[in-house]
């Protein structure tokens, strides 16, 4: 891990001093590669991923996903709550907070909203047709204008 303070000592010695990337890897114990991307880049601190901590929802994460699907496909009103999925999940043994079981099922929502808006970007809608398909459409053209054509001449 480097973080601010040595990025900027790497950065001094090689623009300042003009000390060459292998005596910065001798010196510092990072490789080439590492010193070359934090010379190329201008960040200026170092970004990390997010380490996930432990939740005590972990552990009733399956069963609340379920719940929140089943509900999903429920009308409006007759949708239980986020308090009472917690509710029931505090019967089940589980001992967080109610902010911890309303932020997942948010997220949960907000993830199945994405997914619904990008599968239709995906949609595939063909443009040609099988000529089966085509007879049976230019058949029933046929027979409209041939009976229009019968009840003009009737007129």
């Amino acid at each position: 891990m480097i973080d601010v303070a040595l990025l900027s000592v790497i950065r001094r010695w090689h623009h300042r001093d003009g000390m060459p990337i292998r005596e910065i890897t001798r010196r510092t114990g990072l490789s080439r590669n590492t010193v070359r991307k934090y010379l190329a880049s201008q960040v200026v601190e170092p970004q990390y991923p997010k380490r996930k901590s432990p939740s005590k929802l972990d552990d009733y994460e399956a069963t609340l996903t379920s719940w929140l699907f089943r509900e999903a496909k429920r009308h409006r009103k007759q949708r239980r709550s986020a308090k009472q999925l917690h509710h029931d999940l505090v019967q089940l043994g589980y001992s967080g907070s109610y902010d911890r079981v309303a932020a997942f099922a948010r997220q949960w929502r907000q993830g199945q909203q994405e997914a619904k808006r990008t599968a239709s970007k995906n949609t595939f809608i063909p443009l040609s047709f099988a000529p089966a398909v085509l007879r049976r459409m230019n058949s029933r053209k046929n027979y409209s204008k041939s009976l229009s054509t019968i009840c003009q001449s009737r007129a």
